[in-house]
């Protein structure tokens, strides 16, 4: 079995992929101590792959993930296929979920996020380095607490966390 220390990331591969790729190179940068194990330098997935071999592909790297990042665009609510099949299978795999808001938005944005996480347990933040690093190191415990006092919902961190982190 092998052992699970990588962050899923789902996005919207059309239009939000550069924020992804920001991510990757912050994870990159010697000046930073961002780092993410990410789930999808386990394999490749080519376009023309079929959508039960890319789901199969994308469930392995889920089974390999300790946290899972939804980036939020102005599409994500919308899409099916394959996002809110990966936000099904967070939730169903009781994965931490940190919703990382493009908009810059700090708190749920009911009108771009998916509504299939009104109701879950997960952590909204914006699109900033700091945040998320913060998020990735404070949340997954937070998450498995609250899970256990049968919690849910959407939750955020205050502008003091934000105010300290420089932000």
């Amino acid at each position: 079995m092998a052992y699970k220390n990588k962050t899923y990331v789902a996005f919207d591969g059309d239009k939000d992929i550069r924020y992804y790729y920001l991510m990757k190179a912050w994870k990159h940068n010697d000046n930073t101590s961002f780092n993410f194990f990410d789930a999808h330098d386990m394999n490749n997935i080519y376009d023309s792959s079929k959508e039960q071999t890319i789901k199969n592909s994308l469930q392995e790297r889920m089974r390999n993930a300790n946290s899972f990042i939804l980036l939020v665009g102005e599409s994500t609510r919308y899409l099916y296929k394959f996002v809110r099949w990966e936000i099904e299978q967070a939730i169903k795999r009781d994965l931490p979920i940190i919703i990382v808001n493009l908009n810059g938005m700090k708190q749920m944005d009911e009108n771009r996020c998916p509504p299939i996480l009104s109701e879950a347990l997960c952590m909204n933040v914006s699109f900033n380095q700091k945040i998320i690093e913060f998020s990735l190191d404070n949340w997954l415990t937070q998450h498995y607490s609250l899970r256990k006092e049968n919690k849910g919902g959407a939750y955020y961190y205050n502008t003091n966390i934000y105010n300290n982190l420089g932000l």
